[in-house]
């Protein structure tokens, strides 16, 4: 928690807390009421004092109720601001060395999927943690829709170096093991087919690897549907026979997902436009077919009829 970003409401005189006014997790604006407290001194009834919001937040702990007995060093309503949340990485001390104030961090947080968090090094820890060898590297964090909350684990990728002028892909995009890396390529004269071309491959982060040989610029290489189009045969293949090969039904030609009324029309189109009246069935093969099993049925009658006996 960042400092001055926490307040605790407490009482100046001893008594009872008389009436409380919020909930944990409500949001309250500096001065708002949050509590009344009953005093100890006589009075019919006893006087009563109000305690109201020294900062505007949430609302993170609640630690009296009605009736119960409170005195100045109790910690009635605690508040937290978070507006801004400070992320701590705990980086090992072999890399502690090329952390410097202002690097650039992209931050998830499992608790928030999807979503990552940019932020700059505000601070690093004075001292190192003897028991896990790492040291603090502190970030401010804009948090103005409050998804952040204390306590979130986080993955932390913090950029210590940076180069200009490099080709790179998203990580999605490359297939293969080392030593033997390739993407796909979109065909420069063929409609949505791709070429397996293998690539020599640099330096890497969290999202992209650079590519120092086996692309051009300007070659538009496949992330989405990468790993799926290996299903789809050697060469050049399509990215929709990819789909269909690792999914198990049809595809639009780019790849999306049919409706209903594209998979009848291609039902339809699968069929050929083939005439199915019955007197289409009857080609030479067919009527050579109906003629050899009638002659097979009639030999078979024919001896059957030879060897049944004679009744009298």
């Amino acid at each position: 928690m960042l400092a001055g970003k926490r307040a605790v409401v407490s009482s100046r005189i001893p008594g009872r807390a008389f009436s409380v006014l919020v909930i944990p997790d409500q949001e309250v604006l500096e001065g708002d009421e949050v509590l009344w407290v009953e005093s100890r001194q006589p009075g019919d009834p006893p006087p009563t004092t109000l305690l109201a919001a020294p900062m505007s937040g949430l609302v993170s702990a609640v630690n009296t109720a009605p009736g119960q007995p409170v005195s100045p060093d109790d910690s009635l309503v605690e508040i937290v601001d978070l507006d801004v949340v400070e992320a701590a990485a705990q980086v090992p001390e072999s890399l502690a060395g090329d952390l410097k104030l202002g690097l650039h961090s992209r931050i998830r947080v499992p608790a928030v999927p999807n979503v990552t968090f940019d932020a700059q090094l505000a601070h690093l820890g004075v001292f190192a943690d003897h028991d896990t060898g790492t040291v603090e590297a502190a970030f401010h964090v804009a948090n103005p829709d409050h998804r952040l909350r204390p306590g979130m684990r986080a993955e932390f990728s913090i950029a210590i170096s940076q180069r200009e002028d490099v080709m790179a892909i998203p990580l999605e995009a490359l297939q293969g093991e080392p030593g033997n890396h390739y993407v796909y390529v979109a065909d420069f004269e063929l409609e949505n087919a791709f070429q397996k071309i293998h690539v020599k491959t640099g330096t890497r982060n969290d999202s992209l690897v650079e590519v120092t040989s086996g692309l051009l610029p300007g070659d538009e290489v496949v992330v989405r549907g990468a790993y799926m189009l290996g299903f789809a045969g050697k060469g050049n293949v399509s990215l929709k026979e990819a789909l269909d090969a690792a999914h198990g039904h049809p595809h639009n030609e780019d790849g999306s997902e049919m409706t209903a009324e594209q998979r009848d029309t291609a039902a339809r189109s699968d069929d050929g436009g083939h005439d199915h009246h019955p007197d289409s069935y009857w080609n030479p093969l067919s009527v050579f077919l109906a003629f050899s099993n009638g002659i097979f049925a009639l030999l078979l009658l024919v001896r059957f009829s030879k060897h049944r006996p004679v009744t009298v």
